[in-house]
């Protein structure tokens, strides 16, 4: 994290062009006036609760019917085990892509996808390439495995007590089983991975979580399992935590990357040239050439995985259907891989091996993000593995139309007209310029795995 010396000498030169140096280091040291009054009401959100923290604000009244609409102050109960201090809710638009069809295990349909952004062009791209996937037969988009977990740390004296507690946990898989799913009902423990540095033990324990994203229902779990532990351990660390920070939660890690967290799904799709030319103004040719070039670029930058722009789609379908937002840091991980095959077809996949989503639970149940997920007929238990195979499938759309637009030259002129509102002199090609009104119904098949 260092800087270059020109730019922190220039950066100290603005500061003190209208202070002096004392003055400067005055507004960093600490201050010991009184602090305004603490937020009330915590995890409450009556009527009086909500007031009482509007009263802290008198200078943003005019905020107020902005965030606490009647109708939001109407369902605000609904909302109780989602916030704490409470004070409305915040409007995101949100659009449609699509159709897209996907062919998958358990999501198979036409599906028009909701997205909530504020990013002017983006809905447009996934609506693009969601249309170009569905004019070649759809998308094949395969679940290929899950599991969710977390990471407790234990510190012991030296490393031989540390062996003799690894001899000691490695013998009790079904107790630790056992311990873990009392405490829910859709929570699976699954497997053990133990990691040992000096005279610290990780134990990361894998789980399987229903049709919940799962993240509360493993910390439970795993709790239980260390409560386990500290009673019946015959070697007692010293100290312990129940995540120390080896299971990937909400960050960008290798373990994840060749493992899996969340669930990993992997979906592709075979696209004739002249569909390619029709939809995306570029050649099979033009778009392996960008792939090359951007994979390397990749590799230049030290990414992990080598993709596009997975964080786009994932982070407006998550927004919009209630699930954790903070969670595409890891999903939008993964690999996007292009082929020319003898047909001269476009081969087209992507990986992500993190997608962190559930149908139950969390955000899921909130007024507008069910409705979202009512509109891909997803709402409820059963459904999240459709849910990751369709986010596999859009990661797709919007790596094929955002790499059409880079080949083609179209990417900047599409943001100039919708993100700018300016017209091109030159055609516009990097949203659907031919798409049908989306008026037909959407059809779908999704097996119900209650």
């Amino acid at each position: 994290m260092s800087t270059d010396h020109r730019h922190a000498a220039n950066h100290l030169a603005r500061l003190l062009q209208s202070e002096a140096p004392d003055a400067v280091a005055d507004r960093l040291r600490p201050r010991a006036d009184p602090l305004p009054p603490g937020i009330p009401g915590g995890a409450r959100i009556s009527t009086d609760a909500v007031d009482r923290r509007w009263q802290l604000l008198p200078s943003a009244q005019a905020s107020r019917p902005l965030l606490l609409d009647p109708q939001t102050d109407e369902q605000k109960d609904c909302y109780r085990h989602n916030i704490e201090n409470f004070i409305g809710t915040v409007k995101v638009p949100v659009g449609l892509a699509g159709p897209l069809r996907v062919n998958g295990l358990f999501a198979r349909g036409d599906y028009y996808v909701p997205l909530a952004t504020t990013e002017a062009a983006l809905v447009a791209s996934y609506s693009r390439g969601a249309q170009l996937l569905s004019e070649a037969g759809g998308c094949t988009s395969v679940l290929l495995n899950e599991g969710i977990s977390r990471a407790p740390g234990f510190a012991f004296h030296d490393i031989q007590e540390c062996g003799r507690f690894v001899l000691w946990a490695t013998s009790q898989l079904d107790a630790f089983r056992r311990r873990a799913e009392s405490t829910t009902r859709h929570g699976r423990l699954n497997d053990l991975r133990i990691t040992l540095e000096g005279n610290h033990v990780y134990l990361v324990f894998e789980y399987t979580t229903g049709d919940a994203s799962g993240q509360n229902m493993v910390t439970l779990a795993t709790q239980a399992v260390c409560d386990y532990i500290l009673e019946n351990s015959p070697v007692k660390p010293r100290y312990h935590f129940v995540e120390a920070n080896l299971s990937g939660d909400k960050k960008a890690c290798a373990q994840s990357f060749l493992l899996v967290r969340g669930k990993k799904v992997c979906a592709e799709a075979f696209l004739p040239a002249e569909l390619v030319k029709k939809r995306l103004h570029a050649t099979p040719e033009m778009m392996l050439d960008y792939w090359t070039m951007s994979a390397m670029g990749g590799v230049l930058s030290g990414t992990l995985g080598v993709q596009g722009h997975f964080a786009n789609g994932l982070s407006s379908l998550y927004l919009a259907c209630g699930q954790d937002v903070a969670c595409v840091s890891e999903s939008a991980v993964g690999v996007t891989r292009f082929e020319i095959t003898a047909a001269n077809e476009l081969y087209a996949t992507v990986t992500l091996p993190n997608v962190m989503v559930g149908t139950v639970g969390g955000g899921s149940g909130l007024p507008s993000q069910k409705a979202c997920l009512d509109i891909l007929g997803l709402a409820g238990s059963g459904r999240a593995a459709a849910l990751a195979e369709i986010a596999a499938a859009l990661c797709l759309a919007g790596e094929l139309s955002i790499i059409g637009a880079l080949s083609s030259g179209d990417f900047s002129r599409a943001h100039r007209l919708l993100a700018r509102g300016k017209s091109s002199p030159t055609r516009t090609v990097a949203v659907d310029d031919s798409a049908p009104d989306v008026a037909a119904p959407t059809t779908r098949e999704s097996p119900d795995h209650d």
